[in-house]
């Protein structure tokens, strides 16, 4: 991969990525769905690793959602089997950059030899102390959020403002979004992340995932950098 000079002109502790458009690249290119999942899931570290050399602290990826089980088993199967293999390729890179996996989402649920080479993943990363890569599995950001309010009951927490009840979601270690791309143009966010995307900078690329390129990442953030954030009140209060 070419070293690129792109810089940020603008702090980004945490991006997001809900990688859409896998199954319909791969119908244009007359060839199964799977396809273009396999396609997207071999640049990803390419991706992550840019993000990484950006300064960019944390990367949240919407994998496998609470809603995708609709999906043809086959095609389920086989992304659970793409994801395996990619965690078995690509853990010597995840240590090499020093990175932290963390999962959202109970990905428990997954077939076993997928769990373990999660777990592995998990364990052997743990320690590190780079960017933060947060791939969300069997995960709804209502869930999201229902799961953090049963713990919170568990623990008979009694009094709770925002900052307090985001130490309960899944990887809030990784703090509010700051940038959510979504690839192939649809322009929604698919209960991913809800409570981390309040005051989110949101870029709808029309880009499929499996064409989104590290030049792609660039025009994304470049438009980003451009944007105002006011968090509500005004700039020249």
């Amino acid at each position: 991969m070419k070293k690129s000079s792109f810089k940020l002109s603008k702090p980004l502790k945490h991006i997001a990525f809900i990688m859409d458009g896998n199954g319909r690249w791969a119908k244009a290119h007359h060839k199964p769905r799977t396809y273009g999942h396999r396609v997207a899931i071999s640049q990803l570290m390419d991706l992550m690793e840019e993000c990484s050399r950006l300064g960019i602290k944390g990367a949240s990826l919407f994998a496998f959602s609470t809603e995708n089980w609709k999906r043809p088993k086959t095609e389920v199967r086989l992304l659970f089997k793409y994801l395996e293999q990619f965690l078995k390729r690509e853990l010597p890179r995840l240590m090499k950059d020093k990175m932290k996996l963390y999962i959202s989402g109970d990905y428990h649920r997954l077939p076993s030899s997928t769990v373990a080479a999660i777990d592995k993943a998990l364990k052997a990363t743990s320690a590190n102390q780079g960017m933060k890569l947060n791939i969300c599995l069997n995960y709804g950001g209502e869930d999201d959020i229902v799961h953090a309010v049963n713990t919170i009951i568990k623990q008979k927490v009694k009094q709770i403002d925002s900052k307090t009840f985001a130490k309960y979601l899944y990887a809030h270690e990784l703090g509010p979004i700051d940038l959510l791309i979504r690839t192939s143009g649809e322009c929604r966010i698919s209960n991913f992340m809800l409570y981390q995307l309040a005051y989110s900078e949101l870029i709808f690329d029309p880009t499929p995932f499996p064409d989104f390129h590290i030049e792609n990442l660039h025009q994304c953030l470049v438009e980003y950098s451009s944007r105002e954030r006011r968090y509500g009140g005004l700039k020249h209060a």
